[in-house]
């Protein structure tokens, strides 16, 4: 049973962004300071990745960890409306892997860069966090996700 009324709750729902979250703008402002330049949410690319550098033909998906159903301690699965949730976070789920496939397939780098990093009590330190963030960005991997430790 949910503690606030629907109307509430779907109030509170609705206030939630998809882009432009605080997590989002911390990274891109450090990145920016660093020295980095990207585009935003790029409609011509799948998924529309949060921010996408063609210089390192590199991409950043920054995820919630609630709405993309990650394994960590910012995810609990909410009692009201289980089978909504489950589909909802379960397609969410499957549409990250076939946006993730597609960027590689089109000869894309990708971070997946987990909210729990940002904030919680698994969080890593900020410099640090940016810091792998710009190696991998000039010399990385194909496919990186960097979660809370």
């Amino acid at each position: 049973m949910d503690i606030v009324s629907q109307d509430t709750r779907s109030r509170m729902m609705s206030g939630i962004r998809s882009k432009d979250t605080k997590p989002e703008i911390l990274i891109r402002k450090a990145l920016h300071a660093r020295g980095f330049r990207f585009r935003l949410h790029a409609r011509d690319l799948p998924g529309k990745p949060d921010l996408v550098f063609p210089k390192y033909r590199a991409v950043i998906q920054i995820n919630g960890c609630f709405w993309h159903g990650h394994n960590c301690h910012l995810f609990k699965w909410p009692s009201s409306r289980p089978e909504f949730w489950r589909e909802k976070i379960g397609c969410n789920r499957e549409r990250d892997v076939r946006n993730v496939q597609a960027l590689q397939d089109q000869g894309w780098r990708v971070m997946i860069l987990w909210e729990c990093a940002l904030k919680g009590k698994t969080r890593l330190p900020f410099d640090q966090l940016t810091e792998l963030v710009e190696n991998w960005l000039l010399v990385g991997n194909q496919y990186v996700e960097l979660t809370g430790v």
